[in-house]
This record gives C-alpha cells, sequence and structure tokens, in this order.
C-alpha cells in the first residue's frame, strides 16, 4: 500500500506542474478594441477550439480534474 501512494503522490506532483505550465502557456482572455468594432467575429474566433488555444484549454480542464481525483484518493486515509 506504501507503495501504491507513493506512486500516486508522484502523479499528484507532476499534474501539479504541468497545470501550472499549461496556464502559464495561455493567452490572456482581454478582448481588447476588437469587440467593440464587430472585429472578433472571425474565423479564427468561431474555430477558436481547434487551434492551440482550445487545446490549452482542453488540457488545462483534463489535469484539474485529475488533480481533483487524485487529492480525494489521497485524502481518503485508506493507507
Amino acid at each position: 500500500m506504501a507503495t501504491l501512494k507513493t506512486v500516486i503522490s508522484i502523479a499528484f506532483i507532476i499534474v501539479s506542474v504541468v497545470i501550472t505550465i499549461v496556464i502559464l502557456f495561455q493567452e490572456g482572455k482581454s478582448a481588447g478594441l476588437g469587440t467593440i468594432a464587430g472585429v472578433a467575429d472571425t474565423y479564427w474566433g468561431k474555430n477558436k477550439g481547434r487551434s492551440k488555444e482550445g487545446r490549452l484549454v482542453k488540457a488545462t480542464i483534463a489535469c484539474v480534474v485529475l488533480y481533483f481525483i487524485l487529492s480525494i484518493v489521497l485524502n481518503l486515509g485508506i493507507w
């Protein structure tokens, strides 16, 4: 059981570092003056989920879900 706790703890630390890196790679969400003039309705804006930024958002969500699952497993107290 101690080995399993060690493996899960290492995975928890790795996921924590990955979350930090993925969040730092993301751009700011400030729209700027483009939204005032209606420029934000571009092809890239409509297909943002397929871009690099969209993949970073999906990776962030996946890592955060994994982070919460690992934190719950580590705090169950069955070790």
